[in-house]
């Protein structure tokens, strides 16, 4: 097998060969066919994100493929089925050893390509809209970076939730995407005053939940943009900025700030999430979402994969092809 490995953070990424894994009793090894890449991904390999793993490892949480060998006692799969699976890391790579309930079969209709695509970006935002912010139909919904893949995830997945859905993003291109795939009403911050905006789309009475995917300067205008009993959702930042909340404007303007960690979700409420899956799967099915692939590319150029998500140059999903 071949896999991209991390040596040290911050440094360049290897390509190497390894020998083919094989399962214990318990296990199973999946043969890669996809893989998602993320944000946090570069936040992991340069050492910046939540946690360290010991080095060196493998990064990708989200693959998609076929079974390649089941360990003794999983009984649910079996050699040649479809699958997808997340996992804190070893994505980058030809196979992936894992455990069966983290694995999951892949319904016939969704491509391999987007089934990689669809685990993480999709599932964060429907786990943020639909655990976290309780979102209902009819509320207004602000999705920044709208364009980036959980960004655009949280406007089709808000669409299908029944709310109106506000996209908020740099460029006319990005925004011409959001509005493709339901947004209701679109924002350019680098032209219009997001504040001005909000207030404009919202008639004065502010916004029932946020999807924040940037952080920076834009979070504290969110957060004065908040209506009564509101939802500010923290996903990450884009922006690279870890912005700082006056916590007085919860009080008075009575919103609430919720974190989404999709990662420990999925490790501390495996049957919620297996739920979510099974939901997000149907919808994809039904047409109500859909992921949208920026570009397929080869697993040795891992590092450039890495780069044009760090650099906010995505609208949808990059996906590397062992």
């Amino acid at each position: 097998m071949k896999a991209i490995v991390c040596n040290a953070f911050g440094e360049p990424l290897t390509l190497e060969q390894r020998p083919d894994l094989k399962a214990g009793p318990g296990q199973v090894v999946i043969n890669i066919e996809a893989a998602g890449v993320n944000f946090p991904d570069g936040l992991l390999v340069a050492g910046l994100y939540q946690f360290k793993p010991p080095l060196p490892f493998v990064p990708g949480t989200e693959v998609a493929g076929t079974i390649a060998e089941v360990g003794e006692g999983v009984k649910h799969l079996t050699p040649g089925q479809r699958v997808v699976s997340v996992n804190m890391l070893d994505g980058y790579a030809s196979q992936m050893l894992t455990y069966p309930n983290l694995v999951m079969p892949l319904p016939d209709g969704i491509p391999v390509d987007e089934a990689a695509g669809l685990i993480t970006a999709h599932a964060t935002a429907h786990h943020g809209l639909k655990q976290r912010a309780n979102l209902k139909a009819g509320e207004t919904l602000l999705v920044t970076g709208a364009a980036g893949g959980t960004g655009l995830a949280a406007v089709q997945i808000g669409k299908a939730m029944g709310a109106r859905v506000i996209a908020c993003c740099s460029t006319t291109e990005k925004l011409a995407l959001a509005r493709e795939h339901g947004a209701d009403e679109l924002i350019n911050y680098t032209e219009e005053n997001l504040k001005d905006a909000i207030k404009r789309l919202t008639d004065g009475k502010g916004v029932d939940v946020v999807y924040d995917t940037v952080g920076g300067d834009n979070f504290e205008i969110c957060a004065r943009s908040m209506a009564w009993n509101g939802r500010l959702l923290v996903v990450g930042f884009a922006s690279g900025d870890i912005p700082k909340l006056a916590v007085n404007l919860t009080l008075v303007k009575g919103f609430s700030v919720v974190g989404v960690f999709w990662g420990t979700f999925t490790q501390k409420e495996p049957k919620v999430f297996a739920s979510n899956m099974a939901e997000l799967f149907q919808w994809y099915l039904e047409g109500k979402v859909k992921v949208v692939i920026h570009a397929s590319l080869p697993l040795e150029q891992a590092e450039q994969a890495l780069k044009i998500v760090a650099d906010r140059q995505v609208m949808g999903k990059v996906i590397l092809k062992p």
